[in-house]
Formats: C-alpha cells, structure tokens, sequence
C-alpha cells in the first residue's frame, strides 16, 4: 500500500459508527455532521493529453462535526487535500482543521466566534461562501453578532480575517455591518392588504497594510489605500404575484491585481421583476457592473480570494453538452447582463396539454461588455496609477455570451414521458482569459427520456448534439441510465468530439444509497473544460481513471 493509500484509509477510518457516538440524549442537546471523500487513481492517457501524476492516488476528504442546543452551538471541520484531484489553484493542497466555531444565542441575540460564513443582499460587496467543486473556502475567521430582538429590524456586524487556503493573512482585516428592515413585520396593516416590503443597507471595510507595488518600466512607488469601503442599498417589494427588487453597491479605490492598480471606483446596479402563479411564472433581470473585483489582499489572484460575489444572469445548464461552454462573471472588467425567463403549464385536456399535460419554458440570457472612453488621469500611456478606463454608463460594448433556450416537457403515458431542448449559444473565448481566438457559435439539441418499468425500475436516456464551425467543432453525447428505486443507480455515458479529433470520453458507473450513505463508483474519461458555479469557475484537466465518491450525513 502506498503512502497515499494508506492516508487514504486513515482519513475514511472515521466510519458512520465512531461519528455517531453520543448522538441524541434527553438533555436538549444534539451532534451532526458528514463525511465526503472524493478520490481518483489516475491513469495517463496521451490521446487527451493528462500528461503524468505526481501519485497514484488524488483525494479531497472533509469530516464536520457540529454540536446543536438550545443556546450554544459549536462545529469543527477537518480537511485532509495533501494529494488533491487534478486542477485547483497552487496552494489548494493541504491538511488540518480550517473551521471550527462556537455560537451562542439568548433570546434576539446571537454572536459567533470563530469561522463563519456571511452575505449582505446579492453578495455585491460581502459573500464568504464554501463550494468544495471548485476549491473555494473564503469563511471568515473572527467574531459575528447579530442582533434581531426587535421585531422587523435585523442588523448584523462583524471582523475578522479572511481564509486563503491554509493562510489566514493578518496583514488584511475585513469589518461589516448590514441592517434589514422587514416592514410588513412592523406596520402589520401590510400583511392584510398581501404587501411586503424589506429594505437593506450594507457597509463592508477593508483594511490592508501598504505594499511596495512598482510601475513597470518607471520608478514610481504606488500610494496604495489601506482603506477601502464599499455600500450597499437594496429594496424588495411583494404584492400579491408581483415582485419587484433593486440593488446597487458602490466601492470606493481599490487599486488591484485584477484593475491592473488602477483608482477608479466600483459600481453594480440590479434591477429584477417576476410574476408567478399556478402554471405560470416569468421572471426579467437586469445588471451592470463595473470595476467589483473585491478581494482582501489585492496582490492576489484565483478565484478563492474575493470578498464578493457578482451573481451570474446565465441559466444553469444541467445537461453536460449545454454546460460545455459555462459563462464566468467579468467582475474586474464590467459587464451589462440581462436574463429573461418564462414557464407555462398546458393543463391537460387542451390541445397542446393534451392527455397529461405540457410544460414549456423559454430561457434568454444576453451578456455584454462596457463601451470604453478611455485612460482617465494616466501619465505618458501608463495603466497602472491612473483611473483606469472611463466608460459611457449606457453604452454597451462587446457581445460577451448569448443563450436561447427552450424546453418542452411532455409525459405521453404514466410511464413515460420526454423533454426536448433547443439552445443557441454565443461564447466569447476572451472569457477564458484567451482574447484574440475568437468566438464559438453553436446550436445545441437535447432529446432526454424517461420510462418507468415499474415500481422499482426506471430507465432513462439522453440523446445531445452540438453543432458548431468553432474550437473543437461537433460533439455527440449519449447516455443511459437505470435505477432501482431507492438503492441503486447504473450508468453509461460517452461524449464523442466527432467533428474534431474524433475523441471518446466514455464514462461507466454505479452509485447506490443505505441510509445516511452514498457510494459511487465509476471509470472513464473527462474532458478538459470549466467547472462553474454561480459566475465563477475553475478550469478542469482531462483526466482518466477510476473514481469513488462517498458521502456519510447523520
């Protein structure tokens, strides 16, 4: 057994039964936690290009452990990623315990000391999140109180310093507050007339020591800020069906790696209405956004470094040839972005319902670059020290990304029904960090079908096309998938580059359930692109090999 492997056992040696231990009890007191293990043993593979391992075994592990009461609560989470899976940013790997707190709370008060995470509104100036897919863990390790003793009024103040993978940098300290009005809660006429009302207001700072950051080419020392303020404002307004929000965030300078150390300040405005009811539902955003790139130390770069996040307006694409070319918010360079959404329910017995019934939904999402005016306040053609770029608020640049899609959802029987979709895609390969190789135009076809056998037994199978004349041209998708109700999955899947090099990234596997358990077991290929979630992405090697995914809640 290699030295990997046997960590390997070591860190899964803390089985559901040790885990358990003390779990319940009559004195109000309660233990929750998980387990997940993710691990690959990797096999070079020339045709799509993994080149070699460093070992034989790559693995992220995490175990949590949290106690619940009636007034404190405490967790702790261990993560063990010495030898993590292919493609996370340099310094990802590690091993030790980056999160453990204690809470305490009486009546409308509660404080927190220790790591947490925290989000003001949309996340325009302060979201500390974890997404283990993409290696990101931006808790913040300091002390949290919030205050909501008085009916309708919630107000929220923190510090503490931000987690960089292993580091916590004392050189940068981040302080907030937010206040959330919930007015409905506060003139109780509002609720008889099905009005509601919040308001919310949010200050983040942002304290970080002076730097020596030279212009390039000049001896010129920048005069950085050590700090640096960022507002927020937002409003939510219901009535009946009816919804209508605004938000708009403001940062003050905060010269960076991402504006190339320029003093211009941030803006983000966003504007949302929806109407919803049985059988029908519509939703039209909009967005722009300049110069939010907000980290805690503005030497840093990756995407696990932000104290914000700007919220994507592109759909969730959950079929993998639909999901290929993922869109990544333009944080640092601004961007327009709007997003329409429509669903409709044909009820059975009209002529398009029919028999059962049919569901459309139509998706767009519309993205664009900021038109520039530009250099503001440089001195000989120099970027770095200046304002940046000057940019006319309404006018729009560049076409960054465009998706149309629609989505017919129709059950023939009680056994089986389909959904079909047709996308068309615009993506700008700039949005990789690759300008100048053009953009990918392609149409995308999905045909998804369910049969249940029986009781037990469902089948399903996805037919996908996408053509296009760009990057690595047509792909063909197909999968297969049966399930045995409630234990038991099996798969088969192969994506097939047939308009390029002629490549198959096949990929067979079982998952099953017991309980609070989940194992899955699989083998083949995965292709090289972008992982997204919520805007941000993180770029995955092609990789080969065997892979086990476990998971243990209790």
């Amino acid at each position: 057994m290699t030295r990997a492997a046997a960590t390997l056992v070591a860190a899964l040696s803390m089985t559901p039964a040790a885990l358990a231990f003390g779990i319940g009890g009559d004195n109000g007191v309660a233990f929750h936690g998980s387990v997940q293990a993710d691990v690959l043993f990797p096999k070079e593979d020339d045709e799509i290009g993994t080149g070699k391992y460093d070992s034989d075994i790559l693995f992220n592990t995490y175990a949590d452990l949290n106690l619940i009461s009636r007034h404190i609560d405490a967790g702790i989470r261990a993560e063990f990623m010495k030898w993590p899976l292919p493609g996370y940013e340099e310094g990802f790997a590690g091993w030790g315990v980056p999160n453990i707190y204690v809470k305490g709370r009486y009546k409308g008060l509660e404080l927190t000391a220790g790591d947490f995470y925290e989000q003001f509104g949309a996340g325009f100036i302060l979201r500390s999140y974890q997404e283990r897919s993409l290696g990101i863990d931006n808790s913040i390790r300091g002390g949290r109180l919030k205050i909501s003793a008085i009916p309708g009024v919630r107000l929220t103040a923190l510090g503490g310093l931000q987690r960089r993978y292993w580091h916590w940098k004392t050189a940068s300290q981040v302080y907030g507050a937010d206040a959330e009005l919930v007015l409905q809660d506060i003139f109780k006429g509002l609720r008889s007339r099905e009005l509601s009302w919040t308001f919310g207001l949010s200050y983040v700072l942002k304290h970080e020591k002076d730097q020596e950051i030279m212009v390039d080419g000049h001896d010129w020392r920048l005069n950085l800020p050590e700090n640096v303020s960022a507002f927020d404002i937002r409003s939510e307004f219901q009535k009946g069906n009816y919804t209508v929000s605004g938000e708009f965030a403001w940062k003050g300078q905060d010269p960076s790696f991402d504006n190339g150390y320029t003093y211009g300040r941030g803006t983000a405005l966003m504007l949302t209405a929806s109407y919803s009811r049985s059988g029908l539902s519509a939703l039209v955003q909009a967005k722009r956004s300049e110069n939010m790139a907000f980290r805690s130390q503005r030497s840093m770069s990756g995407s696990s470094a932000f104290l914000n996040n700007m919220p994507v307006f592109t759909y969730l694409h959950t079929y993998a040839l639909a999901a290929m070319y993922p869109y990544a918010t333009q944080a640092a360079a601004g961007e327009w972005a709007f997003q329409g959404q429509f669903a409709y329910n044909f009820r059975r017995g009209t002529p398009v319902g029919g028999p059962h019934g049919t569901k459309v939904k139509l998706n767009l999402s519309y993205i664009r670059g900021l038109r520039t005016t530009g250099l503001r306040g440089a001195t000989d053609g120099i970027t770095a020290g200046s304002d940046g770029q000057g940019t006319d608020f309404f006018g729009m640049g560049p076409e960054y990304y465009h998706d149309f899609n629609i989505q017919v959802e129709k059950k023939w029987s009680r056994s089986v029904s389909q959904t079909f979709m047709y996308m068309n895609q615009l993506y700008d390969k700039l949005l990789e960090g690759h300008p100048g190789e053009g953009r990918v135009k392609s149409n995308i076809f999905v045909l998804d079908t369910k049969w249940k056998i029986s009781r037990r037994f469902t089948l399903r199978n996805e037919l996908q096309y996408l053509q296009t004349c760009q990057d690595r041209r047509d792909w063909a998708y197909g999968l297969l998938e049966l399930s045995v109700a409630p234990y038991l999955m099996v798969t088969a899947a192969d994506m097939w580059n047939l308009g390029g090099a002629g490549t198959h990234f096949y990929n067979f596997g079982i998952a099953g359930n017991y309980k609070a358990n989940r194992l899955a077991v699989s083998y083949g290929r995965t292709r090289a692109g972008f992982n997204c979630a919520g805007g941000v992405c993180r770029y995955v090697p092609p990789t080969r090999g065997f892979q086990i995914a476990y998971n243990y809640t209790f």
